[in-house]
């Protein structure tokens, strides 16, 4: 998976995830809304809304903005906008596998559009579990090395529960079960250290390796699925190799 982590690296120091700023604000608040629904409004105690906001904070998302989004989460600001999270499933090319986590207002509008995407590159919706049963439902972390040094980092990772902690170079990973999520963030915020992503994720069970045209072109199509408005995260089974990697900074 650090090619995984690497690849969003690179996206974000190219700007080519959420390009426009309307987009980039669109995401977040839905991010801050599910979050504070999902776990109170007080960032003290709801970790993933925590990290929501400082995601909202680190790219100047205006306070108002923040406050409201948490307000509607919390049930205490009714707009009548009631947003639902689905993750929907799918095949991309050369038989890579995909599984799509979305927040709508409007289900029936969010499926036509990524039926669209995957159809225009070469991919297909798919029924549920069809897909599903490909991954594993994980809580997952990673951060610069440079905040915890590896040794500390598995230390605590093992002792808050966690599966796995991976050293990628210069990112370190923590995979662990759903039910650990809490843990290992109190344990690496106490610890000081600021994830750069933090979540449940879908984890492949098995990776696909592909050569580097085959690559690019199922993570151009996640670029596009994830440049849809209704789509927070797209999660693949295509092992990102270093070759992809370099060809991908050429770009």
């Amino acid at each position: 998976m650090s090619g995984h982590s690497k690849w969003k690296t690179i996206k974000r120091k190219k700007g080519a995830a959420d390009a426009k700023r309307g987009a980039i604000f669109t995401r977040l608040t839905r991010e801050i809304v599910m979050s504070a629904r999902a776990g109170g409004s007080d960032i003290e105690t709801n970790f993933r809304l925590r990290l929501a906001v400082d995601k909202a904070r680190a790219e100047n998302m205006p306070k108002d903005n923040i406050e409201r989004a948490i307000k509607r989460g919390a049930g205490e600001d009714k707009d009548g906008v009631v947003f639902e999270e689905l993750t929907l499933e799918g095949y991309g090319p050369h038989g890579s596998a995909m599984m799509v986590s979305c927040v709508t207002d409007n289900r029936n509008r969010t499926v036509s559009d990524l039926r669209h995407a995957f159809s225009k590159s070469g991919g297909n919706m798919a029924e549920a579990g069809a897909v599903g049963w490909q991954f594993d439902h994980k809580s997952y972390f990673s951060f610069p090395s440079g905040m915890m040094n590896f040794d500390k980092a598995f230390e605590l990772g093992v002792m808050a529960g966690a599966d796995d902690v991976v050293d990628g170079g210069d990112t370190i990973e923590i995979f662990a079960p759903v039910e650990a999520f809490k843990t290992i963030a109190d344990a690496l915020h106490q610890a000081k250290v600021q994830p750069e992503e933090a979540g449940l994720r879908m984890i492949p069970k098995q990776e696909v390796e592909l050569d580097v045209d085959d690559t690019l072109s199922v993570l151009k199509m996640i670029d596009n699925i994830e440049e849809l408005d209704d789509v927070q995260d797209v999660f693949h089974n295509v092992k990102v190799s270093e070759d992809a990697l370099a060809a991908l900074e050429a770009a």
